[in-house]
């Protein structure tokens, strides 16, 4: 079977399988990135049945785009702004739904960062967040991106990268006062 035959091989590899016609290897690229890109959309949309929504969408766009995919960045960076993007145009098009504070998107370590974020609280203090902003502070907090993988994967300078987080920080911040009762 084609899939068994990918397993070993590169993500470039099997992206240059695809777009020599080689369809099913797609599964291989969906299989090894589809835990850690759930998790993205989770934490930004927070709704189980918006996340398998989202994530439909992100591989039949990147299906569809593959064959214009030149290897300028790495593939799962490329699946990552994907699925970034349209989870923020979920988020821009969509009524607000609440969240669904049951809902545990996969985690991509269960390591004491993954666990801090899936908190009841943290995740309602992110929900106040904008999309944009919400995005940041999930890559770069909570995934561990730095400022400039940050950067390239939301496409925009490390400024503005840094910009935002100061933003949530902020914000997050006199929320957090407030919800305590002290001095904003």
């Amino acid at each position: 079977m084609v899939i068994d035959t990918c397993k070993e091989l590169s993500d470039s590899a099997i992206v240059e399988r695809v777009q020599r016609g080689d369809h099913l290897a797609f599964g291989e690229l969906v299989a090894r990135h589809d835990r850690r890109l759930r998790a993205v959309a989770g934490r930004l949309l927070r709704n189980p049945e918006r996340v398998d929504d989202a994530m439909q969408e992100v591989y039949i766009k990147a299906f569809r785009t593959i064959g214009g995919f030149r290897g300028d960045a790495n593939v799962g960076t490329w699946l990552h702004r994907i699925t970034s993007n349209t989870c923020l145009d979920e988020l821009r098009r969509r009524q607000p739904v609440l969240a669904n504070d049951d809902f545990d998107p996969p985690s991509i370590d269960p390591g004491p960062a993954e666990r801090a974020i899936a908190a009841s609280e943290v995740a309602r203090m992110l929900d106040r967040l904008s999309p944009d902003l919400r995005l940041t502070v999930v890559l770069v907090d909570g995934y561990g991106l730095d400022y400039a993988d940050a950067s390239r994967l939301l496409d925009v300078a490390p400024g503005t990268v840094a910009s935002r987080l100061s933003r949530a920080r902020r914000h997050l911040r006199r929320v957090e006062r407030r919800a305590t009762g002290a001095a904003a």
